[in-house]
């Protein structure tokens, strides 16, 4: 079934909850929430919705007016959701971005969930704790790369290496991490210009991957087997390909998936436990 739209919407008989973005078909968050609300006796539906940049605050009012109980948000929407929303945590707020929205009565309000999501994947697929790590991140500019970087920082990373196409788009992250953590080292990169890492993980947030045939981010011929690489997207990537190759210690987004899910679902049904669940609608 493709994705409902803004145009659909109204046709999404039941749907209570949902995940927006551009494009979204791949998504898998209903494969996941949904067993997660028939597992706790929620009647709601849970629904893929592609919304085009720009429209991500008639999205959120259409959402209320149907009595939505909140979204999840990915790319491109995290930066418009933040400014959509009325509210934001001070989560939300120190990761500059909102992946997960709830629909108050009195208010929208906004959190993020992608750094404990990314921290509790990295830990459980690759054995590694960010305390102490240098981390490299490419694809920062944008809002999981963004998030992932500020929870790395206020964890306690040795090191961060922000990398992106566009170099300024990481310059104002950049002076903002070292504002707020004055004794972490931060360095950043446009991504034409990536050399060998002086790191212990290589993160990619960028969309590459989404589509077959999309190259690797990152340079193939600097990975070794020291080099730990994490791919925030949830399918074999270019890059996790070499990685295996090479026989670098390696993960995908699957599990970053899982963990920022079940701490959305907890956003929205503080008294639930939809682990087991969701890791079921994941083959996890």
């Amino acid at each position: 079934m493709p994705p409902f739209t803004l145009a659909t919407l109204p046709e999404a008989t039941g749907a209570r909850l949902a995940v927006i973005g551009k494009p979204i078909a791949h998504s898998l968050s209903p494969r996941m929430h949904q067993p997660a609300l028939d597992e706790a006796g929620i009647d709601a539906r849970y629904i893929a919705l592609e919304i085009e940049p720009g429209q991500v605050g008639e999205a959120f009012a259409r959402m209320r007016e149907l009595g939505f109980i909140g979204c999840n948000v990915t790319v491109p929407h995290k930066f418009d959701a933040l400014a959509a929303c009325g509210e934001i945590d001070d989560t939300a707020r120190d990761l500059g971005a909102v992946n997960t929205v709830r629909f108050d009565p009195d208010a929208t309000r906004g959190t993020n969930t992608d750094g404990i999501g990314f921290e509790h994947a990295v830990r459980e697929t690759l054995g590694l704790s960010l305390p102490g790590l240098a981390v490299m991140i490419v694809g920062a500019g944008g809002g999981a790369g963004g998030a992932i970087a500020a929870h790395c920082a206020r964890t306690g990373v040795s090191r961060l290496i922000l990398a992106n196409r566009t170099l300024s788009k990481i310059e104002a992250l950049a002076q903002q991490l070292r504002d707020r953590h004055p004794g972490l080292q931060i360095e950043t990169v446009a991504a034409e210009e990536i050399s060998a890492p002086a790191a212990d993980l290589l993160v990619n947030t960028t969309s590459l991957g989404l589509k077959d045939g999309d190259p690797s981010p990152f340079p193939v011929q600097l990975l070794t087997p020291q080099l730990a690489v994490f791919d925030t997207i949830y399918q074999p990537t270019a890059l996790i390909r070499a990685a295996q190759a090479v026989g670098a210690p390696h993960a995908q987004g699957n599990l970053m998936l899982l963990h920022q899910g079940i701490a959305a679902f907890h956003y929205w049904f503080p008294d639930t436990n939809p682990e087991s669940a969701m890791r079921s609608g994941l083959g996890r």
